[in-house]
């Protein structure tokens, strides 16, 4: 039988909706958890016990007097730590905002709340969601192996879901950051369609880039998570008008007749045989379940959107910035302050240049759709990379860029994308790999991922 703490998010809120589990007792029960595990583990930066055991004791009395339940009744989530709760600190993994606490809350967090969630706690993540931890803050350690990354910047999310120590999490990703904790901790996650989900009350890193989506389990607690969520918000001018589809029902439909797109080339050159022979597997599943594969070739203006990600990610970053950096520049960690000295350099012209390929991008990414329903793709270029490795590559603009071939693309077009694990390797370290879709083509990587996860088998997570 699964241990309470490793049930899916979905399973849990049936029996909490049923009445076969307390909001209390499930909550009570994680805590006690993180109590013991995460004082080595760090994937928090904030635990709201007390907010969180009142909200649970509230919601089991509104199921008990018959009340309508939301479709995350009485389940505890976790949300990174740059999205806005009022009253509440809100650090965004720095020093300069350690003491910043919101006058409102982020929509994604009230509705969260609306949908009955029991938000309990607040995640650590990388400063300013950028490449490293702050050197004042210990980093979230990787429970499968601590000498392994977690991801940036979600690091914490990845951390706690893994770990047992929330049922879902919020994530953000500028340039993969929903992605690599997902494929480093062995997650579902989903970037959703730029502009499906608000931003309204995140701290931004870069906000042409940046994407709010949920890390969970299995695609059907994603897809459940990501429904509530999803919509227009008169608060953030960038969302869409189109109409929320029902993911979590998507995820219990049979695949229809899907074409899987790859490019070879772009999916393999100096990726490590492991990842390669995890996206030949896991088309071996899907071909089995009907899908046909077609090679595709990539727009190659990736490769310069890839290689300039930081000049775009710069200039956007140091607006977000304006009103601590420089003048506080001794209280930002070096990975930060180095991209926000890069962003006061771009040219305006420059950036402009890189906005106008970004287009040309997103419209060849959708002709490529036309004859294909989903591409895939490695979300790393190996397996979860060392510690030491990752900390060397931080400080390397053209090794930044190579990580980051598979992600930081879609941040810059737009389009969706679901992070699906694979199992495990022989060395216990997780598999995974990602399909993107076209524009609002959640649905469809909400089946293709459901499809995938069945054909898998259910991943049985090592107990801590």
């Amino acid at each position: 039988m699964t241990q309470l703490h490793y049930q899916s998010l979905s399973d849990t809120c049936r029996q909490l909706k049923s009445g076969a589990l307390s909001s209390v007792d499930v909550t009570e029960h994680l805590l006690e958890r993180i109590t013991t595990l995460d004082p080595s583990l760090k994937s928090y930066a904030l635990l709201l016990a007390d907010s969180a055991l009142s909200n649970a004791e509230r919601l089991d009395a509104e199921r008990t007097a018959g009340k309508p339940l939301g479709a995350l009744h009485g389940v505890p989530i976790a949300i990174k730590d740059l999205l806005f709760t009022e009253g509440v600190a809100t650090a965004s993994g720095t020093v300069v905002m350690a003491d910043f606490k919101p006058k409102y809350t982020a929509t994604v967090v009230r509705k969260l709340k609306d949908a009955g969630a029991v938000i309990i706690g607040k995640t650590q993540l990388t400063e300013g969601a950028f490449g490293a931890h702050h050197p004042d803050i210990e980093p979230p350690k990787n429970p499968w192996d601590v000498t392994r990354w977690t991801g940036v910047s979600s690091s914490g999310s990845g951390v706690a879901v893994a770990a047992g120590l929330a049922y879902g999490a919020l994530g953000t990703d500028t340039g993969g950051s929903i992605r690599f904790p997902s494929a480093s901790c062995g997650l579902v996650g989903i970037k959703p369609t730029y502009g499906r989900v608000s931003r309204y009350g995140a701290f931004a890193l870069a906000e042409s880039l940046d994407h709010i989506g949920p890390m969970t389990r299995t695609v059907e607690d994603a897809a459940r998570m990501l429904a509530v969520i999803a919509g227009q918000d008169a608060n953030d001018a960038t969302t869409l008008q189109a109409p929320v589809a029902n993911y979590f029902a998507s995820a219990s439909e049979r695949l229809p007749a899907t074409t899987i797109g790859v490019d070879w080339a772009y999916a393999s050159a100096g990726v490590d045989a492991d990842v390669v022979a995890t996206i030949r597997e896991a088309l071996d599943r899907f071909t089995a379940l009907g899908a046909q594969v077609v090679e595709v070739t990539l727009p190659d203006e990736y490769k310069q959107l890839v290689n300039e990600w930081g000049l775009t990610c710069g200039l956007e970053c140091a607006k977000a910035h304006a009103g601590s950096f420089p003048e506080s520049k001794d209280k930002y960690g070096p990975v930060l302050a180095n991209l926000l000295e890069l962003g006061l350099s771009v040219a305006p012209a420059k950036y402009a240049e890189l906005e106008d390929l970004r287009a040309v991008f997103r419209n060849k990414m959708d002709a490529m759709f036309a004859s294909v329903d989903l591409l895939i793709a490695p979300c790393m270029r190996s397996l979860p990379p060392s510690v030491e490795e990752m900390n060397r590559a931080v400080d390397h603009e053209d090794e930044r860029a190579e990580f980051i071939t598979f992600t930081a693309p879609f941040n810059y077009s737009g389009h969706p994308s679901i992070t699906l694990p694979s199992g495990f390797a022989d060395n216990g370290l997780p598999k995974a790999f990602q399909l993107i879709g076209q524009h609002l083509g959640e649905p469809s990587l909400v089946r293709a991922g459901f499809a995938h996860e069945q054909a898998l088998g259910t991943i049985v997570y090592p107990d801590l």
